[in-house]
């Protein structure tokens, strides 16, 4: 029978391979339309956006399941690379990345692409994003600041109570370090049952904030900023890995 981390790595290692193929989907959709063919509709384009919401949906939903398993090993995660670790807020990725990486995006397209864009020869992608767009990407980065910090407030509380009462009494009572107690695994438990719903208030934050993004953006913008997102998610990855080599870490 699995181990419950052998469980939790295999679910992080389908969705892996899930944005591995979706961005394979994504790339050869806009290199069909870049080469000649038949253009990049805004149907296509919706579906291509629309599955991976679905897929992250289902992701995350995985997950809340499993964080009754072992939520400690969710927030520190065996799988991951020690730079995927450094980089971690509440067992995941902080959603206010997906507005950073969409403003990094436009600044780069505008100054790789602007005799094109004069020209008027590239159509939709995100170097072509208007002023209202960015008001409203503006607007939701600050929403989600605040909501990010609110999640951290909460979890900063859960990481202090451990000083605190019943544990800390029962730490003081002990006569021999590292003995267990019905009060300590029932205190403990309940930790991990907090910690369990404060992941899954992060990975709703995270899912909304990349749908409303996405509603902002045109369905072409979205393709443009998915195939990027999942780039990036997947070059930490293999770029971790790299690192953890070079320092002997395997």
């Amino acid at each position: 029978m699995a181990s419950d981390d052998q469980i939790l790595q295999r679910c992080f290692h389908e969705w892996m391979a899930i944005q591995e193929q979706e961005l394979n989907q994504l790339l050869q959709a806009l290199n069909q339309s870049g080469n000649g063919g038949d253009d990049l509709t805004e149907t296509t384009c919706a579906e291509l956006t629309e599955k991976s919401i679905n897929s992250f949906q289902e992701y995350i939903d995985k997950r809340a399941q499993l964080s009754r398993l072992d939520i400690s090993g969710l927030f520190s995660p065996s799988w991951n690379t020690a730079l995927e670790k450094s980089l971690l807020w509440v067992a995941g990725c902080r959603p206010s990345i997906y507005i950073r990486l969409t403003y990094a995006l436009c600044g780069s397209q505008v100054e790789f692409q602007l005799s094109e864009i004069i020209q008027g020869l590239v159509r939709g992608n995100l170097g072509q994003i208007s002023a209202a767009q960015l008001r409203m990407i503006n607007d939701l980065h600050m929403k989600t600041i605040k909501e990010e910090e609110k999640l951290s407030n909460k979890l900063a509380g859960l990481q202090e109570n451990i000083a605190d009462q019943p544990i800390a009494i029962v730490v003081k009572r002990m006569s021999r370090v590292g003995d267990t107690s019905g009060e300590v695994d029932h205190a403990l438990d309940e930790h991990e049952s907090s910690m369990a719903n404060i992941l899954q208030e992060a990975d709703k934050l995270r899912l909304s904030t990349l749908k409303e993004l996405l509603s902002i953006l045109t369905p072409l913008q979205g393709v443009d900023f998915l195939v990027a997102s999942k780039k990036l998610h997947l070059c930490m990855h293999e770029w971790g890995k790299t690192r953890d080599n070079r320092h002997g870490r395997t």
